[in-house]
């Protein structure tokens, strides 16, 4: 692998600079791919941002970049938040603060302006063959912001199919967050945390394996078809979705629930009225797994009360020591306290509704 320092300014950089969104953002002279599939979105805070013009403005220097070649062009590996900050400043898309004012690039005295123009920015270039350029991919990005798991898979799938998929899931307000998706899922599209969420559901958390199976399909409809799919069954059967519901359901995992549940009949107007107890119930101590277990029907998902260190001790001493089943005598920590009626049955966590048992005993009952 060939590796050669160059000296680009800051005139050439910005040469035909031209962002065309999903299609990709170009520069020095359209030769240079800004955004190549391995690339994140830009992430840059308005802060971040305005550091690197002053940094420019003042030329200070700014952290080498990392080119690879392409044929007879290039793509940026390594410096693309820079390099789209210089890019918008120049092309009038943003101002910074300067001595007190807020001042575009336009609005520079001419000479400013040639002084930003003459910078010049420091730029390694790799030749060498894909395997040898993504290995330095993965030795240059230690040393910056990190990619996420996802980025990092973005970077060894690229092909069409990926495109495609970024198109519904990685962009800022990517249709994949639309249509009140956006309060039931977390994670950033920018930073492909959609993305990864949906592969993984599909995929049953082989996400490489299903990325390099279908790296080169023309599309990704099957996994925003299933995406849709899915929404579209917890809209079936949980229809009230205001500010507190949603609350309660962001986050959960929905794919992986329709995964398994999705043929099980559930009546949305049961599914209500139980839904309307069970957060009214102070039984329960993880609110945010009503909607699981409505699905599941698994109570421990609802983190259900037990009896705490006090009601223990009174329990014990009211028996004793002695097992209600067996009638054998134990130490407190070799007990358990248990509910007589269940929760499902209506049962408390009081202690008139209170028993110790061994844990034997307590074991047994648990299995039946």
């Amino acid at each position: 692998m060939n590796i050669i320092l160059r000296n680009i300014k800051v005139s050439e950089l910005v040469a035909d600079y031209e962002d065309k969104a999903e299609e990709g953002v170009l520069g020095y002279g359209g030769r240079l791919n800004i955004r190549p599939p391995y690339q994140r979105e830009f992430v840059y805070e308005e802060k971040q941002r305005n550091e690197v013009i002053h940094t420019v403005r003042k030329n200070f220097p700014l952290n080498t970049m990392y080119w690879v070649k392409a044929g007879d062009n290039f793509e940026l590996m390594d410096g693309q938040q820079r390099t789209i900050s210089i890019c918008q400043y120049i092309s009038g898309d943003f101002s910074v603060v300067i001595d007190g004012a807020t001042l575009g690039f336009n609005n520079l005295p001419k000479n400013k302006q040639q002084e930003i123009l003459d910078y010049e920015i420091s730029v390694y270039v790799c030749e060498g063959t894909d395997s040898e350029k993504l290995d330095w991919f993965r030795i240059i990005n230690i040393a910056g912001k990190p990619l996420t798991n996802q980025e990092l898979r973005n970077a060894i799938y690229t092909g069409p199919w990926l495109s495609d998929a970024k198109r519904w899931f990685s962009k800022t307000g990517a249709p994949a967050v639309q249509e009140g998706r956006e309060k039931l899922v977390k994670g950033t599209p920018i930073r492909q945390e959609v993305l990864e969420l949906a592969l993984d559901w599909l995929s049953d958390s082989d996400i490489e394996g299903y990325m390099s199976a279908h790296q080169h399909d023309m599309d990704a409809q099957e996994l925003w078809q299933y995406w849709q799919e899915v929404f579209d069954w917890v809209s079936r059967i949980f229809p009230k979705q205001d500010s507190a519901r949603t609350r309660l359901m962001k986050g959960l995992p929905w794919g992986r629930l329709y995964n398994k549940y999705k043929n099980k009949p559930i009546n949305a107007v049961d599914a209500e009225k139980r839904i309307v107890d069970l957060i009214e119930d102070d039984e329960i101590e993880n609110p945010k797994g009503i909607y699981t277990y409505i699905v599941t029907g698994n109570e421990k998902t609802l983190n259900l009360r037990t009896f705490d260190e006090k009601l223990r001790q009174k329990l014990y001493s009211q028996q004793s020591g002695i097992c209600k089943k067996c009638n054998d005598p134990f130490e407190l920590d070799q007990m358990h306290a248990d509910h007589i009626k269940p929760w499902s049955k209506g049962g408390k966590t009081i202690l008139a509704n209170g028993q110790m048992l061994c844990s034997k005993c307590n074991l047994d009952k648990s299995d039946k």
